[in-house]
């Protein structure tokens, strides 16, 4: 049975969001978030009620903050603001992404200082608990005053606007809800601004590469592992007290898990047996992708922080009576975080490209030309190093940091924005590079350990790795469509089937 998660407006993690998003775990509020949102539904009432001027509540938005809109207007303000503000770009999020949007917004929603009611809380956990899932166009967001854009289109289906998948199907969003039973809304006094104002699009959008990002980590360090073992190399650059030295914590735990991949292996060596030392791209595997692992951490954190945070505005202080504007939906945060993780996920595919290109070339491996016998009749894996150098170049385009751009909007009002959305949607896409130039390494030093005849000198983990490569594909005695092999390799990646092999491996060896 699948364990629910329940929202308490503060304790989400990122395993929580990939359980609900990836696995429909039913999700449920805590007690204490639902009277905290009653209590400041409550407030917003009794502000409207009391004449007061607050953003957004009896005011215009943006540049229109300066008119007064009356109570009898708030309706129509907020349905309004909705379908003005639907205006998103481009092929929509994957399903996955949507639902955590929703769950990141009843998580801010429960945290009450969004003044939004109950029954829309419910509503949206209704959605996720029912399976349907707003159709978000993932471009148009400027990742400040929110991610008001894709967040709009998140709100249509639940007033019967839009378009929802629901079993599969895309409909429209009135009769999507009305399949699954879940009726409609009508918007009244801050509930558009407190659905759309803030960062949940970009943070799910980031969350699910990081989510993705912190395994395709361990399994880079494996794929480098089996370089090591095709390079016989040299495994004193491994030794624990050259990192107890320069104790950075991803640097110490990606070679510790180098040397145990490596434990037991016949093919490794000492330092002047062969070779004094060995290419950077080998030598320097625990600081460089020590130092990505680090910037995933890093990146771990401010994205926990930002799912457990009021993102809104204004936001609704009730012991004071309250409704102040700030700045919560500004995505710098974010903006920054998903930029630096981008920048860290293409390191980990420029440094796998570079031990790719030495397992090919004979005058560095000294094995034959591009790991094929019969070389000149047979390509062997010459152009899946240039697929893998293609890969890398284009990330090294898309690692662009976007948060340096910002242009003015809203008449200037919002005249410095964090283009948080777009970072976080390159960071995606930096990552599906990068599974497949680590699935090509794999493909290559396979191919090279078999070269040598080396598939029973293996580590413990070297050898569960080498293995699960082998069950999808074969050595390549001679050319065949490798595309086909390539993405069988990835997907071992992706379903977690190699790290769940050489993890199995290494506990069963202790």
């Amino acid at each position: 049975m699948r364990s629910v998660v329940t929202i308490t407006g503060e304790t989400l993690t990122l395993r929580n969001i990939h359980t609900v998003c990836c696995h429909d775990a039913p999700v449920m509020l805590a007690d204490q978030a639902r009277e905290r949102i009653l209590q400041s539904r409550k407030t917003v009432d009794d502000l409207v009620d009391e004449g007061r001027v607050v953003y957004g509540i009896t005011t215009g938005f943006g540049k229109f903050s300066d008119v007064h809109i009356t109570q009898e207007e708030c309706k129509t303000l907020q349905r309004n603001l909705i379908i003005t503000h639907a205006v998103g770009a481009g092929g929509p999020f994957s399903r996955e992404v949507s639902r955590g949007i929703m769950l990141l917004r009843v998580n801010n929603l429960a945290k009450g200082y969004s003044g939004a009611r109950l029954e829309i809380v419910e509503t949206l956990i209704a959605m996720l608990n029912r399976g349907v899932t707003p159709v978000i166009p993932q471009k148009g967001s400027l990742g400040a005053s929110g991610d008001l854009a894709p967040l709009s289109h998140m709100v249509l289906p639940m007033i019967g606007l839009g378009e929802a998948e629901y079993q599969g199907e895309i409909l429209p969003g009135a009769e999507a809800m009305a399949r699954a039973g879940i009726p409609t809304v009508e918007l009244v006094a801050k509930e558009g601004l407190a659905l759309i104002n803030g960062t949940q699009a970009m943070t799910s959008v980031g969350a699910m590469t990081l989510f993705d990002a912190l395994e395709l980590m361990e399994s880079a360090n494996i794929a480098a592992a089996l370089t090591f073992e095709a390079h016989r190399g040299v495994v004193d650059a491994l030794d624990e007290r050259v990192h107890e030295v320069r104790p950075h914590w991803g640097q110490l735990e990606t070679a510790r898990m180098l040397r145990t991949y490596l434990e037991g292996s016949k093919n490794t060596t000492r330092q002047g047996e062969i070779r004094v030392q060995d290419r950077y791209s080998l030598r320097c595997t625990p600081q460089v992708h020590g130092a990505s692992w680090d910037a995933l951490q890093y990146v771990l954190d401010r994205v926990e922080i930002e799912m457990n945070a009021v993102t809104d505005n204004p936001i609704i202080f009730s012991d004071t009576m309250e409704g102040i504007s700030g700045g919560n939906f500004h995505g710098q945060p974010m903006a920054l975080s998903f930029d630096f993780l981008g920048i860290a996920l293409a390191e980990l595919a420029d440094i796998s490209e570079r031990r790719i290109e030495s397992l090919v070339n004979p005058s560095i491996s000294g094995l034959p030309a591009f790991l094929v016998r019969n070389g000149g009749l047979n390509s062997g894996f010459m152009i899946v190093q240039y697929t893998a150098a293609a890969l890398v170049s284009e990330n090294k385009v898309l690692a662009h940091p976007a948060s340096v751009d910002s242009i003015p909007s809203s008449g200037n009002q919002e005249d410095h924005v964090s283009m948080g959305t777009i970072a976080a949607r390159k960071a995606g896409e930096i990552l599906e590079n990068l599974r497949r130039v680590i699935g090509m390494e794999l493909m290559c030093a396979c191919q090279a350990i078999d070269l040598q005849n080396g598939g029973d000198k293996l580590g413990k983990g070297t050898r569960a790795a080498y293995a699960a490569v082998r069950r999808v594909c074969d050595m390549l005695e001679e050319d065949r469509p490798l595309y086909e092999d390539i993405n069988r390799c990835e997907g071992l990646l992706r379903d977690g089937i190699l790290l769940s092999a050489v993890r199995s491996a290494c506990k069963a060896a202790e």
